[in-house]
């Protein structure tokens, strides 16, 4: 237990560390105790304002998409026994993606800010929904995946056909920066706006470290030892939507965050799903504020987005671990 409590305080630090990185780095170059000068009593006008209004909220942002995405990865392969399980296998994150794209065709977003945020939870809803219908009250993980690849492949498929009949060339490429994933240009609204998805997601799947520790010895075990393995699935696929659903649709298209971070950190708790659900909350924190303090530092000149960055950092570590899933290593 000292080794995991260890374990909590050093990502916590690293978050804490990471967070404050993120307000101090900026192409307005400004020095760091005037920024904190400005952020905390509200000094020099405009400095208060990019410190109050843009650094901010993209800070808080990165805590809670990452925390997010780390958070529904580690359930997802604690309930399917899979390492290469991550949050997008249910299709919520393409459904949700759909909905945006779908409200910046429409030109919804010109008249409405938040437009696109509620378009995209409202294709997340609406994949839960199906969800739960293909897969059947009393369906298996193999249901559950089947419908889930169903559900992502129809979602991604309308999308690149509003792509493909889109007649205004100016929607569709911001369809297509959007899609890359981004915290830049965020304010509190969408702080405000993703909050109460997040924090639902993260009180139905936190309980369900003991479930998850069952369902290791098998679904016929699980159920022995009390697991209502029914109950599990609902509570599962709920918080992983409300999670997933809320960070694509304030950030866009974030991936691997929820494949890498569970994998790097599984071998630090002992492999025990339920000590790897807030390790990888705060690891996947850790990784999107890391992220997106390298696109500020990358190329300050261009808006590389972090979508791009965390997927050719994730990439080669998933073909890593089919390589060595093909070899029987895990």
């Amino acid at each position: 237990m000292t080794g995991y409590r260890g374990l909590i305080i050093g990502l916590s630090a690293l978050v804490t560390a990471l967070f404050l990185t993120s307000l101090l780095v900026g192409p307005a170059g400004l020095s760091p105790l005037r920024s904190l000068n400005a952020l905390i009593f509200g000094a020099d006008g405009p400095i208060t304002l990019v410190m109050r209004e843009i650094r901010l909220p993209r800070a808080i942002l990165g805590v809670m998409v990452g925390g997010a995405l780390g958070l529904a990865g580690a359930a997802m392969q604690g309930y399917l026994r899979n390492p290469l399980a991550e949050p997008g296998l249910l299709g919520v994150s393409g459904s949700a993606a759909l909905g945006a794209v779908l409200s910046i065709q429409t030109g919804i977003v010109a008249g409405f800010a938040l437009a696109l945020p509620l378009a995209a939870l409202g294709g997340a809803a609406l994949s839960v929904g199906l969800l739960l219908l293909l897969a059947g009250p009393r369906g298996g993980s193999l249901s559950l995946i089947l419908a889930g690849i169903a559900l992502s492949a129809l979602a991604g498929a309308l999308t690149s056909l509003v792509l493909n009949l889109s007649p205004n060339p100016f929607a569709a490429a911001e369809i297509v920066f959007w899609m890359l994933g981004s915290l830049a240009d965020r304010s509190f609204l969408h702080v405000a706006l993703a909050l109460p998805f997040m924090a639902l997601g993260a009180a139905l799947l936190l309980p369900l470290g003991r479930g998850l520790d069952t369902l290791t010895l098998g679904e016929d075990a699980a159920e022995a030892l009390g697991t209502r393995l029914g109950r599990l699935r609902l509570m599962l696929v709920a918080g992983v939507a409300a999670l997933v659903g809320a960070a694509t649709a304030v950030a866009g298209s974030v991936g691997f965050v929820g494949l890498v971070v569970p994998h790097l950190l599984r071998g630090a708790v002992g492999a025990r799903p339920s000590r790897l659900l807030l390790a990888s909350a705060l690891g996947g924190a850790a990784m999107v504020l890391a992220a997106d303090i390298a696109v500020r530092l990358l190329v300050p000149e261009r808006d590389l987005k972090l979508g791009v960055l965390t997927a050719i950092v994730g990439a080669p570590l998933f073909l890593h671990l089919v390589y060595r899933t093909r070899r029987g290593e895990l």
